[in-house]
């Protein structure tokens, strides 16, 4: 790999040192594993050019095989190292299917040599030292001078400090199964969740747990703990294994500290099943008592009030949760069929309450021929209701109660409500975020909105769904070349996920560049061909891009095939919308109203519908959702009759 030891780089107030392998950030170093700097290195070297995949790999890992999941990674640790993901700089750009671009402005320099000492004989003029050498060894004495200064002045002045400790980070690593039967993952992915729930409960100001989603992206991992700890961005990492033998149960749980891959304790658990609840309240305060945290007294009786349930009661909660996280319609079905069964065990099962709310919730937002909108989300809310009945406290129901006022009821008010009491209880519940972003983007508040994905993120860091919906809400607020960017770090985790193409091609539209939408559609299509977004973005694509022809003929096999055309009526708009046929719109429209279709809570944001903004009829029905009136100029389509 060629190496040039005497550049220096700097770029949004980044130094990159070639030669001493350090990169800094105002003067101070910034931790960066050896090949992830090696990746910078090569980017920056070539900013503004395409480095491809293929030469990455052969330049930082020579003579050694290795998958391109290291280079996306690696990507991934880069955009966290740099602040892509928090303060949406533009750094790094995926080109797809070749490579990675540096796109942030760059300046090169030089790190000259001190000039020779000068005799009478030579020239008056000396060549200065390079400035930025100075500015390092500059601010290596000013920073040792802070060091020593706090030292001896922190005793006397840490009384006045006003600022609240860091929060604290923690990760809960998939529990290994261990019983040798791979029908037990549901309990040891159950436990892995409930101990998540547990631990975010606690002192949430103090203590940050990263959501379910990105910790069983760790699930049979080979990484080591300080990997993990990097990529998650974590201060201790809780891994541990179940084995279990007919109603007994072995845990091994043990909490590491990431920064020196200390075993801070490590303990075995032998319960019967029926103590599984209170061996999670023991492990969660445990895990408390070793970081220090301060509980309040309510926390304190919480943890020390394990539910004693039915022990076949709780498998069939936990096996509801496995099939609802798979996210399908036979998985929220089957789901459903659980925590029915475990709540005809246990009545007063508040947790199975919960889950039921939201399996019904998503059931409901999704067309399917399982059940109806209008049958699934009342029983939601019914499900959430009795949940909160039985336990106000739990953040879950009071998310999937706000979901259903807002995406079903439209109930404004209560909808906020619902999910500001669910922050409270717990500001690490990464849904909560993501859903109240869309409550504020729906009324038009999309700068709150951002700053809620973000949380989510923060939250959940290597969610898809997560930084697609990120993706969505930028392009909702106009900023289309940042929605590029977060639906392709999507498709970097997950190269095959549909609606990080979907949003990505949506980005494109917003910035008119209607083949490269038309790919991304294709991409989703080849997957799916029955995508009805896919195929509804792909006929609006054309149409916007002056081919009608080819719009129409894509519409009317996407009507021809509908087998629940009556659940499509948005889709359907969205077609109409595109080739200005207006009033078949507005008709579409009007009966995605009846069914009171959750789209429409975006209505005076997306993009889909700016064509009819002007028109009365789009007031009138924007009023009748509740959302709040914002005029604004319609922008014409542009199609013709090729």
């Amino acid at each position: 790999m060629e190496r040039n030891p005497k550049h220096l780089y700097t770029f949004n107030g980044f130094l990159l040192d070639t030669g001493e392998r350090v990169l800094l950030r105002d003067g101070q170093a910034v931790p960066v594993p050896p090949k992830v700097l090696e990746v910078l290195l090569e980017l920056v070297k070539n900013h503004g050019h395409i480095v491809e995949k293929e030469d990455l790999l052969k330049r930082v890992w020579p003579e050694t095989f290795v998958e391109e999941s290291a280079i996306a990674q690696s990507i991934f640790t880069l955009r966290k190292l740099l602040g892509d993901i928090a303060e949406g700089h533009g750094y790094i750009e995926t080109v797809p299917r070749r490579g990675y671009r540096f796109v942030a402005p760059v300046e090169e320099l030089r790190d000259e040599p001190p000039a020779p000492v000068k005799t009478p004989d030579q020239s008056a003029v000396a060549a200065p030292r390079n400035r930025f050498l100075f500015l390092r060894i500059a601010s290596a004495a000013v920073a040792l001078i802070v060091v020593v200064a706090g030292y001896f002045l922190w005793p006397r002045s840490a009384h006045l400090a006003s600022e609240p400790p860091p929060k604290i980070m923690l990760a809960v690593l998939p529990f290994a199964n261990f019983t040798n039967d791979p029908q037990q993952d549901y309990f040891s992915t159950g436990l892995t969740e409930e101990m998540i729930t547990q631990l975010g409960s606690l002192e949430p100001t103090r203590l940050g747990v990263i959501a379910r989603t990105s910790a069983m992206q760790y699930k049979d991992t080979k990484k080591d703990v300080r990997e993990v700890g990097r990529e998650l961005g974590v201060d201790y990492i809780l891994e541990g294994s179940v084995r279990r033998q007919g109603d007994q149960v072995r845990i091994t749980a043990q909490l590491i500290q990431v920064k020196d891959q200390t075993h801070l304790w490590a303990r075995d658990y032998d319960r019967n099943l029926q103590d599984v609840l209170a061996l999670q309240s023991d492990v969660a305060g445990e895990i408390a008592r070793e970081i220090k945290l301060e509980l309040t007294p309510e926390e304190r009786t919480r943890l020390a009030k394990a539910l004693s349930l039915d022990p076949e009661a709780h498998e069939l909660y936990l096996k509801g949760r496995y099939f609802w996280n798979k996210r399908s319609e036979d998985g929220f079905v089957k789901a459903i069929e659980y925590f029915q069964q475990a709540i005809a065990r246990e009545p007063k099962y508040a947790q199975a309450y919960a889950g039921l709310a939201d399996a019904y919730a998503l059931l409901g937002s999704t067309s399917n021929l399982e059940m109806s909108r209008a049958e699934a989300m009342p029983k939601a809310k019914a499900a959430a209701l009795q949940a909160l009945k039985l336990d106000d406290s739990l953040a879950e129901a009071h998310t999937s109660l706000a979901f259903v006022e807002m995406h079903y009821e439209w109930d404004w008010p209560n909808s906020e409500r619902e999910f500001k009491r669910a922050l409270e209880l717990n500001p690490n519940y990464a849904t909560a975020h993501q859903w109240y972003a869309a409550w504020l983007t729906s009324q038009g508040n999309q700068d709150a909105a951002l700053k809620e994905e973000w949380r989510a993120q923060e939250a959940d860091p290597l969610s898809t769904i997560i930084k697609a919906d990120t993706a969505q809400l930028l392009v909702y607020a106009g900023r289309y070349d940042e929605a590029v960017h977060e639906a392709r770090r999507a498709l970097e985790i997950e190269p095959g996920f549909l609606l990080g193409h979907i949003y990505l091609a949506e980005a494109y539209i917003g910035k008119q560049d209607y083949q490269a939408a038309i790919a991304e559609f294709q991409e989703v299509l080849a997957i799916n061909k029955k995508d009805v977004w896919a195929t509804t973005g792909i006929a609006r694509a054309y149409a916007l891009a002056g081919r009608r022809r080819k719009s129409e003929a894509i519409f009317r096999d996407m009507l021809r095939g509908a087998k629940n055309a009556e659940a499509l009526e948005l889709q359907f708009a969205v077609v109409y919308a595109a080739v200005g046929e207006n009033d078949q719109a507005f008709g579409c429209l009007e009966k995605a109203y009846q069914r009171r279709e959750g789209g429409l809570i975006f209505l005076n944001v997306a993009t889909e519908f700016q064509s009819l903004r002007l028109d009365p009829r789009f007031d009138d029905l924007a009023k009748r959702v509740g959302l709040p009136r914002k005029l604004e100029k319609a922008r014409p389509n542009s199609v013709d009759n090729s």
